[in-house]
């Protein structure tokens, strides 16, 4: 049995609508960057962004023929994340399931580890 825990999954909407915005994107686009940001009232917030190439220190996965690159300051809060995509009409976007996460503020957008 193997217990390492992997840096994250995708649902399959989630690579559905990563393969699509990468297919209508700029050529150069390689694959998708995942970062954290130091913000918000509980501190951090994720973000998703296009990766045109690997910055120094960038992991590296590879999901489902779909490049992730995530940010060499990001792998710890995000250990075993399940990012999803959501679009129910009133929203649209990724959304992370998080273990790691001890809370998160009342507006959602940002969270503490």
């Amino acid at each position: 049995m193997n217990n390492v825990r992997e840096i994250i999954t995708l649902t399959t909407a989630a690579k559905n609508r990563v393969k699509e915005i990468i297919a209508k994107g700029k050529k150069n686009y390689i694959g998708i960057r995942i970062g954290i940001d130091n913000t918000g009232c509980s501190g951090h917030s994720y973000k998703i962004d296009y990766a045109e190439s690997k910055i120094n220190g960038d992991e590296v996965i590879s999901i489902d023929n779909i490049k992730i690159f995530i940010d060499a300051s990001a792998t710890m809060y995000i250990l075993g994340s399940k990012i999803d995509y959501i679009d129910n009409g009133m929203e649209s976007g990724f959304v992370f399931s998080n273990p790691n996460e001890k809370g998160r503020c009342g507006c959602g957008e940002s969270f503490s580890v």
